[in-house]
């Protein structure tokens, strides 16, 4: 269980520490693990590590982490017994924590040589480290650090007492991140015998050494005499400051290690702050970031499964989803997820193996997906649309063993037997196991309209679990495989609204980035007390990154709502006061339609991410307002795990474009048929590169026709301008064609939108009698609104050029959605000769 931190406030931390926690074993100590902060930005060589003092922790360094982790590697260990490491009964002698550091350097595969920096008496290991290890260091950095540590007699007495009797004090001065029992040991075994100064005169590396001007904790001389004995010490002496200070001067501190790890001392002036730092400052849309939003965000270097335990470990007791009233803490959902893991271990199943799930937003589903992963599984994601037929050739392309679906789906867990190539069947029965309040309008969407999914009998099928029961009496601790980050996730299938759907491969390292640059991107997110509105589908990238996995990555409550009805969801509004909603752009439509709306509490939304689909304008400049909150307009695919772009969170925000790339990300704007990179201002593809990008499709020629050199080219029509700033146009497929003249659906469609009684429009190319192509519009008028096709026609004309005005405009009551809430354009094509 991780300790909290004591006598530690954190300021202005960029990074979320936690999300780049990594375990070390302990040496000679079965079971024990070193926690330790491992950062490591992409294109950095060097690598610096910070040891934290006596009874301290990792996050003293915070200052020095978020300035260095820009252009080093930066580790941050806990030591033994401090901090969030374990804290066995050792001695907790010099050579025990020497080794330990020399166990972080071997186990994490350090460079062969790397700057070391420590603190009060970490700086007393590190001098130890230096002189065992004298080929390790490139340089070394001592702060506040003493050549003996004189305690006075009163210390002395109370270092050698029964730790049961340190333990009230202990709790008395909560600045200690450290055991009684550790404090004592390490103090009577260690700080109290050691003597430095012989030791400090066999450092052979560059060293600086930096103090305090009023740093009082031991007398001035161990201070003061430690750059006499090391040879040719660089010595800084910190003005105005005590022992802390990394702490107290950070700036002068950040300046004076940056001259000296630089080697040049005209480096790093006071003027060099507000300058943007980092190997990736050229990318011009950086200086439109947030201004706390991290030019480049180093992506923690572990599997996806482990956000989850993180934050089970520091929140145990915080909601991490909420169900129509009832609750599970993120101890429970991963006690669920740790079940889930163990009863597929008990089922056979091995690292490598495939789970299929087909479920609405339930808990059940977290824990289906989480618990795949621990177990060293990967997840697939099909297609929420997809027929019976289509649903079991996913399984058979993705070799899926086991699928986790409805009970009422009886009919397609036989036919996944019969002929997907399944092998084990696991049913969660809604009806039985969740509150009474799923509502008709749920089971209506989830079975009735999934005839093909149900026989209507209320059997289980031979040889299928219930998953209740699956669960019951399995232990609720599993030790999670060593899953390789880079390994496969997740299998997700694309809407297939261009053509059949294809399996995207998603590695944790793909989704771990996604979930990082997301949370960093609206760096106003409090860790433990956001609410998250999950009404988004899960099983798709959008809902799986910005629903789930951020909820998790930063302690939030996930309401989940498995269908989006407008009524309910206003309900869960007014109870639940969410404050982030990652929505679509029809669930947005449809809330800032809805009648009575402000009463219903919307100001409580702090953030509406709004993507998968594009946003009309007036629909988001609406929404701002009924809210007061804001509305971060997004752009991604599924194979970028969902995100790629996003409006500047505080930052400049420019109508109809999709923002700029997230950081670790690049984009360009391509010609449509020669490929080179175009103007600011000129029409072409987009492509994105970066880490959250799939590993590829199923489909190894269809993987190679989108991933070249590691740009994943979009199809998608988009134009930057010159800041950095993209607009997304449509599918190149959807540009149509009127004599030698391209439009672009998009631009008539936001036209029509302009007419306040117009709810929804979609703009297709068909084929008029001589064979060529005309605009038709459809047009969904707004209820009760007196619409007529000649006034949207005036306005085509009086806006757009006469080439661009539809031939014709239909007024519809409805136009065909995928389950995202997706025009299906090409069944409007099709059907519109």
């Amino acid at each position: 269980m991780k300790r909290k931190l004591r006598g530690f406030k954190r300021s202005d931390v960029q990074l979320d520490f936690d999300l780049y926690r990594v375990s070390v074993p302990i040496p000679g100590v079965a079971g024990q693990e070193l926690s330790v902060i491992d950062i490591w930005p992409e294109g950095v060589e060097r690598t610096i590590v910070f040891v934290h003092g006596y009874a301290g922790c990792a996050e003293t360094w915070e200052h020095q982490i978020n300035y260095f982790s820009k252009e080093y590697r930066v580790i941050a260990p806990d030591l033994r017994g401090h901090g969030q490491s374990d804290a066995p009964y050792t001695r907790y002698t010099m050579e025990e924590l020497v080794a330990d550091l020399n166990a972080v350097a071997t186990y994490l595969k350090l460079p062969q040589q790397f700057v070391l920096a420590g603190h009060s008496f970490g700086g007393s290991i590190c001098v130890e480290y230096a002189v065992a290890y004298p080929g390790r260091l490139e340089r070394l950095v001592l702060i506040a650090t003493a050549g003996e540590y004189p305690l006075p007699k009163t210390a002395n007495l109370i270092a050698r007492l029964p730790s049961s009797l340190l333990r009230p004090v202990w709790d008395y001065r909560p600045r200690w991140n450290a055991e009684p029992h550790v404090m004592k040991r390490m103090a009577v075994n260690n700080v109290m015998q050691w003597q430095g100064w012989a030791i400090m005169r066999r450092i052979s590396m560059p060293t600086l050494v930096i103090t305090g001007e009023r740093d009082n904790y031991f007398p001035r001389y161990v201070y003061e005499d430690v750059g006499k004995m090391i040879p040719n010490a660089h010595v800084v002496d910190v003005g105005a400051s005590k022992h802390k200070v990394q702490l107290e001067r950070h700036r002068a501190v950040n300046r004076t290690i940056e001259r000296f790890v630089e080697e040049d001392e005209r480096r790093t002036s006071w003027r060099d702050e507000s300058i943007p730092r980092g190997p990736l400052d050229e990318r011009p849309w950086l200086k439109f970031y947030g201004p706390e939003v991290p030019s480049t965000v180093p992506i923690p270097r572990q599997p996806l499964h482990r956000f989850l335990e993180s934050t089970a470990e520091s929140l145990p007791r915080e909601t991490a989803t909420m169900f129509f009233g009832a609750s599970l803490t993120y101890r429970e959902l991963d006690q669920r997820a740790n079940q889930f893991a163990q009863a597929l271990h008990s089922l056979g199943m091995r690292p490598g193996d495939r789970v299929m799930i087909l479920l609405p937003n339930l808990p059940e589903l977290v824990v289906a997906t989480y618990g795949t992963l621990k177990v060293g599984g990967t997840v697939v994601f099909p297609n929420g649309d997809a027929s019976a037929t289509e649903l079991v050739e996913m399984m058979r392309e993705s070799e899926a063993g086991l699928l986790v679906t409805l009970r009422q789906f009886d009919q397609l867990a036989v036919a996944a037997q019969q002929e997907g190539g399944v092998h084990q069947v696991v049913l969660v029965d809604m009806l039985s196991t969740e509150p009474a309040g799923v509502t008709a309008g749920v089971m209506a969407h989830w079975i009735t309209a999934r005839p093909d999914l149900c026989s209507g009998v209320d059997t289980v099928p031979a040889g299928a679990w219930l998953m209740h029961l699956l669960l019951h009496d399995q232990p609720e601790v599993f030790t999670s495989r060593d899953v390789d980050p880079e390994g496969l996730a997740v299998i997700l299938y694309t809407g297939g609204t261009t053509g059949t759907p294809k399996g995207v491969r998603l590695s944790h390292a793909n989704l771990v980035a996604n979930a990082v640059q997301a949370r960093h991107w609206i760096p106003q997110l409090q860790y433990g007390k956001e609410v998250f509105l999950a009404a988004a589908p899960l099983m798709h990238s959008y809902g799986m990154t910005l629903a789930m996995n951020l909820p998790i990555a930063v302690g939030g409550t996930m309401v989940l709502l498995p269908v989006f009805e407008l009524d309910e969801v206003l309900h869960h509004i007014w109870t639940y006061k969410p404050t982030v909603f990652p929505a679509l752009p029809a669930m947005v439509a449809a809330i800032s339609e809805a009648s009575n709306v402000r009463s219903y509490g919307l100001s409580a939304i702090k953030f509406c991410l709004c993507g998968a689909a594009p946003l009309p304008v007036e629909v988001q400049e609406t929404f701002e307002k009924l809210t007061q909150g804001q509305l971060i307009e997004t752009y991604g695919l599924t194979e970028a795990c969902s995100l790629t772009h996003a409006e500047p969170s505080g930052g400049l925000r420019k109508s109809g474009s999709v923002g700029v790339p997230l950081p670790n990300t690049d984009a360009m704007v391509v010609d449509l048929w020669s490929g080179a990179p175009t103007a600011p201002g000129q029409v072409g593809e987009l492509r994105v590169k970066g880490p959250q990008v799939m590993a590829g499709y199923l489909d190894r020629e269809q993987s190679e026709r989108v991933l070249k050199d590691g740009w994943l080219h979009t199809r998608d029509v988009a134009v930057m301008d010159a800041d950095g700033f993209f607009r997304i146009i449509g599918r190149r497929h959807e540009i149509i064609v009127v004599g030698d003249q391209l439009v672009f659906p998009r631009d008539v469609e936001e036209v029509l939108y302009e007419n306040s009684k117009v709810r929804e429009a979609a703009v297709v190319g068909v084929s008029g009698p001589d064979g060529r192509q005309k605009v038709k519009a459809f047009v969904v008028p707004r209820p009760g609104a007196d619409l007529t096709a000649e006034e949207l026609l005036d306005l085509c004309r009086h806006r757009l050029d006469s080439y661009a005005v539809p031939a014709e405009i239909e007024l519809r009551e409805a136009v065909p959605k995928s389950a995202l809430g997706n025009v299906q354009r090409r069944e409007l094509g099709e059907g519109a000769g």
